[in-house]
């Protein structure tokens, strides 16, 4: 057991090292078996998603020497997800989670990719100024 958990944890690390690959190899497989290229897309990104909390959060870690960064990611997707409810309860009365996951899973995707690009040349800066 230890063992296939080590070795999740290691195809993790991967992919949330390079998330864009992880977004590649789902979309080919979804639209492998779907031949729908906006539900691969839609899919790939919330996937994708998952992988850049990680990334984000390490690069942050390695940047600024704060492990604060992951449980304040935790705490905005858990802000945006209590808002997005409220405001489906007041239009329509009722919570539609999977809508909420959608919707944060790609909100997510665009604001995290901002952020991953933003510290990616923010490291390779550092880099150069402090090799």
């Amino acid at each position: 057991m230890s063992a296939l958990f080590g070795w999740l944890q290691q195809l993790y690390t991967f992919l949330a090292l390079v998330p864009f690959v992880a977004f590649f190899i789902v979309w080919v497989a979804v639209y492998y078996y779907t031949k729908d290229k906006r539900k691969a897309t839609h899919l790939s990104m919330d996937i994708t998603t998952l992988f850049l909390i990680g990334s984000v959060a390490f690069m942050s870690r390695n940047l600024f020497d704060s492990g604060m960064v992951l449980w304040t990611i935790v705490l905005l997707f858990l802000v945006a997800a209590g808002l997005l409810g409220n405001m489906q309860t007041r239009l329509k009365g009722k919570i539609d989670l999977i809508k909420i996951a959608r919707t944060l899973g790609r909100l997510g995707f665009v604001l995290l990719t901002a952020c991953y690009i933003l510290l990616l040349f923010m490291g390779i800066g550092k880099y150069m100024i402090n090799p």
